[in-house]
C-alpha cells in the first residue's frame, strides 16, 4: 500500500514539473476615500498582495482635479518587506501618513459610484461605459453620457520588448453627450509610473455624494502592467467635468 502511494506521489511530482505554472499578476483593490467640498480634489487608495513576493502594499493619491496631477507629497506608497506582514497593517500605516493631506484639502465628501462593472460581469468589453447622474426618483438618472475608451502602441521609456511580447499601450478617453463628443484624456506620452502597460479597461464612474455641488467627478480607468507572473491590475483617475 505504501509503495502505491510512493509510486502515485512521483507520477504527480514529475506531471507538476513538466506542466508549466499558471501566470497571474496581482490584482489590486480600490477604496474611493471622496473629494474635497469644491470637488477640487479626489483621493483613492489601490490595495493588494504584490505577485512573486507576498508582500502587501498600499499606494493613496490625491489628484487634483483641476490640473489633472498627483497633489505634491503623494502617491503616498507603503509596501511591507515581510509576506507575513498583515495587509490591514499596511494600509493603516499608509492611512496614517495620508491624513495630513486629506484633512488640509478636507477630502471629506463621500464617493457616490454612479455606474461600476463588477470583476465579475460577464461579457463586457469595458470599453465603452453608459452613466447618468443620478436622479431623485427611484431608478432615474439625468444627462446620459457614454465613456469610450481606445488603446494603441506608444513608446516607454522602460526596456519592455526585453520582458513583454506586446507593446507599451497609451489610451484616450472620449466622453460622448448625444452627438457630441469630446477627447478628455489622450496619452502623448507613457510616465514612468505606470511601467510597461499592455492594456486598460473602464471600470467606474464616482460622484461626489450626498448633496456636494455637481459638475465634476472621475473616470477610474483599470491599467494592466506586466508584472512578474503575468499583467497586474491597478488604478488611474481621470478628471470628468459636466
Amino acid at each position: 500500500m505504501t509503495s502505491n502511494l510512493a509510486r502515485i506521489a512521483q507520477v504527480f511530482g514529475l506531471f507538476a514539473l513538466l506542466t508549466p505554472p499558471a501566470l497571474a499578476g496581482d490584482r489590486a483593490l480600490i477604496d474611493f476615500i471622496g473629494f474635497s467640498p469644491d470637488a477640487k480634489y479626489f483621493a483613492f487608495e489601490e490595495f493588494g498582495i504584490q505577485d512573486g513576493s507576498g508582500f502587501a502594499y498600499s499606494n493613496i493619491f490625491v489628484v487634483d482635479l483641476e490640473n489633472d496631477t498627483w497633489l505634491d507629497g503623494t502617491p503616498i506608497r507603503m509596501r511591507s518587506e515581510d509576506e507575513n506582514r498583515p495587509l490591514l497593517q499596511v494600509r493603516s500605516e499608509a492611512n496614517s501618513q495620508a491624513i495630513k493631506i486629506i484633512a488640509d484639502k478636507e477630502i471629506f465628501v463621500p464617493a457616490e459610484i454612479a455606474v461600476l462593472i463588477g470583476d465579475g460581469a460577464v461579457d463586457i468589453d469595458a470599453q465603452n461605459l453608459a452613466f447618468g447622474l443620478p436622479g431623485y426618483e427611484r431608478g432615474t438618472v439625468q444627462e446620459e453620457r457614454l465613456l469610450s475608451l481606445k488603446t494603441f502602441p506608444l513608446k516607454s521609456s522602460e526596456d519592455c520588448d526585453l520582458w513583454f511580447d506586446t507593446p507599451p499601450q497609451g489610451f484616450e478617453l472620449t466622453l460622448a453627450v448625444g452627438e457630441s463628443s469630446t477627447i478628455i484624456h489622450r496619452d502623448e506620452t507613457l510616465p514612468k509610473s505606470r511601467g510597461c502597460v499592455l492594456d486598460y479597461r473602464l471600470y467606474a464612474v464616482v460622484l461626489p455624494g450626498l448633496d456636494a455641488p455637481r459638475g465634476r467627478g472621475v473616470a477610474i480607468v483599470s491599467t494592466y502592467p506586466g508584472g512578474f507572473e503575468g499583467p497586474d491590475r491597478r488604478f488611474l483617475a481621470v478628471p470628468l467635468a459636466f
